[in-house]
């Protein structure tokens, strides 16, 4: 198995970042490749780049991703598409919440709903779910980075939850799963990062960053893996980025800032 036995891939968020440079790895090695995202004028680029199919369409048109999934025999399905949006529990806005659902994982468990049945009954294929260190660990604001959406830690932990389950549901079966988790990764999560008026500018530009064709050529690795291999989960983070941290506030700091909530609540 491997590319040689792969005909024909979907991957979603292939506008730009990760799902662009992976469709490019995956022309490479001879795939066809349907690439879904929204905005129209960078696939049309894309397409005339690559040879790709582009399918620009909202991922939370469930005819439209019907239709989509229906009009071929997907060898590959790389979920991809993703966003995020700031804010703890306690500042998060509904319809950041609505969003990320809809976008992170209600997409994501609609398309391997509709694609991933016709793998089972072909006995081949490989799903990459693209997750994110998020979805293994919890992180807050400090000199290095923001503090993440809660609703965005939740959505990644459904896709790290559903590439395990799917495993389970697809045993016995030559169909393969990937989740590849990355961390911090130059993409438009960062939006225009390397602008000098955007304050997110130096969580990219400080540090030494992955690019989209690092977690690409993850990817590839595990789809063109041979037949008795199923490379589970990848995380991939850059060399000097370490996750996890442990962090206590003093009393005097926790007073602090409930002193704070309680005056933001008054205002």
């Amino acid at each position: 198995m491997g590319f040689s036995d792969y005909r024909t891939a979907l991957v979603t968020g292939a506008s730009s970042g990760i799902g662009a440079a992976t469709v490019r790895r995956l022309r490479a090695e001879g795939i066809e490749v349907r690439a879904l995202g929204r905005d129209a004028r960078r696939l049309a680029s894309l397409s005339a780049e690559t040879g790709c199919r582009a399918c620009a369409l909202d991922v939370n048109d469930l005819g439209a991703l019907t239709r989509l999934a229906a009009s071929a025999e997907f060898d590959v399905l790389i979920n991809n598409a993703g966003q995020s949006r700031r804010g703890n529990i306690l500042d998060t806005a509904p319809d950041d919440v609505d969003t990320l659902v809809d976008v992170n994982l209600r997409a994501v468990l609609h398309l391997t709903r509709l694609i991933v049945p016709g793998m089972a009954s072909r006995n081949r294929g490989h799903v990459v779910n693209i997750s994110s260190i998020a979805g293994h660990y919890a992180f807050g604001e400090n000199a290095t980075t923001f503090n993440s959406s809660v609703a965005y830690h939740a959505t990644k932990a459904g896709i790290h939850s559903l590439s395990q389950q799917l495993r389970v549901d697809l045993y016995g079966t030559c169909v393969r799963v990937t989740e590849v988790s990355p961390g911090r990764v130059a993409t438009s999560i960062f939006q225009n990062q390397n602008a000098a008026d955007n304050p997110d500018a130096r969580f990219v530009g400080g540090f030494e960053t992955l690019q989209s064709e690092d977690v690409a050529d993850a990817i590839a690795f595990a789809v063109g893996a041979p037949t008795r291999m199923n490379v589970a989960t990848i995380e991939i983070v850059p060399t000097l980025q370490v996750v996890g941290e442990l962090r206590f506030a003093s009393r005097s700091e926790a007073a602090r800032l409930r002193e704070m909530r309680s005056g933001a609540d008054n205002a």
